[in-house]
This record gives structure tokens, C-alpha cells and sequence, in this order.
């Protein structure tokens, strides 16, 4: 090659190179993150085809540091359709607590034997390793708001719970929710990281930290 086609070779300045190794640097992290990252909120982007809405910071705590209370040192606990919550359980507890996300989104199969694949059109397509009434509490977020979809979420709950329920779906769902799982609002309101048009509560058949007035 000639001097002269390497002076006109394309030429990075070194802002350029360093932002697009940022670059390839957050993408490799996105696609291998660290153990310490893991089970960050967000790591794995919402799919709103999917009808996923993260909780926000706050919420995922609330409601991990209830379950936790619920359920006691060595508890079983399952999240159903709310991997936010699951990812903040693992983030506070590494240890101690046997937690399970039942998703029907196969990303996150990157938390190993934690995952279950779960179809809520499947209710009780489960895995033989996952006993009947084998977790302490059930966390459970319907991914729609139609009867139809908390029905068949209601049927993978009440197979999986030993007995308490956490239920988060719409305001409007709360006459169905009742019907189906006997749960009652919780005067705790959660938030997602996205403004939502529907107004979503909690619900449990249980006496909670969340202001429930059961």
C-alpha cells in the first residue's frame, strides 16, 4: 500500500475511539453482565410487546422486603410474571431464601435453574420439579388486565402457594381478584419506572406490611 492510501484511511480521533469502546464496553455488559449486576433492575430491557413494565426502585423494594417478611429466614418464593420483584429479592438475598421466576420471556433463563418457563395460557404446564403448595407466598403480576388472564394466573397460584398471596394487577381487576383468590386491596399503591394509564394496586389474603386492611 502507498503512502498515499494511508493518508486516506479514515482516521478516528481519540474522543471518538474512546466513546465507541464505551460503547462496545456497555454492549458486552448488557449481553454478559457481572455477577454484581446481575439482578439489576433494567439489565434486561422491557418488551412492551410482552406487556412488560418494570417496577420502579422503590416498589421492587416494598414489595421484596415484604415477601421476605412474609415468608421467614429459608422461606420459598415464588414470582410469577414479576421479574423485577424476583431481581431485587436475589439483589438483597443471595442466600438463605429458595426464589423462583416463573416467565414466560426466556431472557432470563440467564438465572439459571431459578427459571421457569411459564405460559399463563398454560396455568399448570410446570416442570416435575416444581411440587404443588411448595412456596410460602406466591408474587404474582398478570401480564394483561382481562378476566381471562387472571383466571389462568389465579390457577398457577393457587397450585403453587402453601397459602399467601401477593397479587399486583389493576384497580379494576379488584372484584375478580377477590372472586378468584381472596385477596383484598392493600392501601400500599405500586409504581413502575413508566407512567402507566391504568392504576395498579396490591392485593393479599394475608396480614401485611402493605397497610392492608384484611
Amino acid at each position: 500500500m502507498s503512502d498515499l492510501e494511508d493518508d486516506e484511511t479514515p482516521q478516528l480521533s481519540a474522543h471518538a475511539l474512546a466513546a465507541l469502546q464505551e460503547f462496545y464496553a456497555e454492549q458486552k455488559q448488557q449481553i454478559e453482565p457481572g455477577e454484581d449486576d446481575k439482578y439489576s433492575i433494567g439489565i434486561i430491557e422491557e418488551n412492551w410487546q410482552l406487556s412488560q413494565f418494570w417496577y420502579s426502585q422503590e416498589t421492587a423494594l416494598q414489595l421484596a422486603q415484604e415477601a421476605i417478611a412474609a415468608v421467614g429466614e429459608g422461606g420459598r418464593i415464588a414470582c410469577v410474571s414479576a421479574p423485577s420483584v424476583y431481581q431485587k429479592l436475589r439483589e438483597l438475598c443471595r442466600e438463605n431464601f429458595s426464589i423462583y421466576i416463573f416467565e414466560y420471556d426466556e431472557r432470563f433463563a440467564m438465572y439459571g435453574e431459578e427459571f421457569i418457563f411459564y405460559d399463563y395460557n398454560n396455568p399448570l404446564d410446570l416442570p416435575e420439579r416444581i411440587a404443588a403448595h411448595s412456596f410460602d407466598i406466591v408474587i404474582a403480576d398478570p401480564p394483561y388486565l382481562s378476566e381471562e388472564c387472571l383466571r389462568k394466573t389465579s390457577e398457577t397460584i393457587k397450585y403453587l402457594t402453601r397459602g399467601k398471596i401477593l397479587l399486583c394487577t389493576g384497580a379494576i381487576m379488584e372484584e375478580q381478584a377477590a372472586e378468584l383468590l381472596g385477596v383484598k386491596m392493600c392501601t400500599f399503591v405500586p409504581r413502575h419506572t413508566r407512567n402507566l394509564a391504568n392504576e395498579f394496586r396490591c392485593y393479599v389474603n394475608y396480614d401485611s406490611g402493605l397497610d392492608c386492611g384484611i
